[in-house]
């Protein structure tokens, strides 16, 4: 299969005309969700699910998710885009898609952690919740080498208990596992401004907190996708643009991250090129233990921010 020249639409047999309690929307980019699809249709027939390849040029991988969809026991659509439009583009496009009363956003390089992981969100769908995020863990993510650095910090910073998460509600919001009520998202939508990597996911619950409140419960999934450190150092350097909009747009909530006050503290610094630059290094050694590589690397995180705060 070759890449699209416009965008390709798959839906299965029970697609039409089923009115189902809880969409569950998948944007992929290389990553294969079949996985995914198909542990989540086995727990719920209540659910949808819609797949969206954004923009990629895998024809194998598309060929074998539209057989995937196909197959599934629940109604499913797949939505193959003829050019990629990136994160917060995609999930907008995912959410018109959509026909149930809640959506629930999963990346592609997750899995659920409990077999009552549909039934937990339907739970909570079922209350009504205008905002929940689930949290995710490293539960079934296999243990490499080649992602300790990634590991180290995530289990730090975003692998949280959902008690500790919700002291903060807007800032531990990502699109990894996040249920939003239909109406909350038709009124505020992912701001199509952002490009590239980072903050889109976090500047929308900033948002959206001021009118509704974000729930934090634990229905945890398992994040496959860790990177290395050259690829977290990449992601880093693209968001730093994306950093500077939520700054602009939302200074008196950034203002209490520690990622903002230590950039603030960086941009004094005469030599803040040279520290950027010795945090590199530090976070690529593999001759330093994990915790202090993540270390260098949240610093050197911060001395790019430094650059646009």
């Amino acid at each position: 299969m070759t890449a699209p020249t416009s965008d390709w639409i798959v839906d299965n047999a029970l697609w039409a005309g089923a009115r189902p309690r809880l969409s569950v929307l998948i944007p992929f980019l290389g990553d294969d969700p079949a996985q995914l699809a198909r542990e989540l249709a086995a727990q719920s027939a209540e659910i949808e699910i819609v797949l969206l390849d954004d923009g990629g040029k895998d024809g194998d991988l598309a060929a074998r998710i539209a057989e995937t969809v196909q197959a599934l026991p629940c109604p499913a659509r797949f939505v193959r885009l003829a050019a990629n439009v990136g994160r917060a583009r995609g999930r907008n496009r995912l959410a018109s898609e959509a026909r149930a009363p809640h959506l629930l956003f999963l990346d592609a390089d997750m899995l659920p952690d409990s077999e009552t992981f549909v039934a937990d969100w339907l739970a909570v769908a079922a209350g009504d919740a205008a905002v929940a995020f689930g949290g995710f863990s490293f539960q079934r993510t296999p243990v490499d080498p080649r992602f300790a650095l990634h590991r180290a910090m995530a289990l730090r910073s975003d692998c949280l208990p959902a008690d500790q998460r919700a002291q903060a509600p807007e800032k531990h919001v990502f699109t990894s596992n996040l249920l939003v009520h239909r109406d909350v998202f038709e009124a505020v939508a992912f701001d199509e401004r952002f490009t590239g990597w980072g903050w889109e996911d976090v500047e929308w619950a900033m948002r959206v907190a001021r009118r509704w409140p974000i729930l934090h419960p634990h229905i945890p999934a398992s994040h496959l996708g860790l990177d290395t450190a050259p690829a977290l150092i990449a992601k880093y350097r693209q968001s730093a643009a994306n950093f500077a909009r939520v700054v602009e747009a939302h200074p008196e909530v950034v203002s209490g991250y520690a990622s903002f006050r230590v950039a603030r503290l960086i941009r004094r610094l005469p030599a803040r090129g040279l520290l950027r630059e010795a945090a590199r290094l530090a976070a690529l050694s593999r001759l330093l233990p994990s915790r202090a590589r993540a270390f260098a690397m949240r610093l050197y995180r911060a001395a790019l921010y430094a650059e646009v705060v």
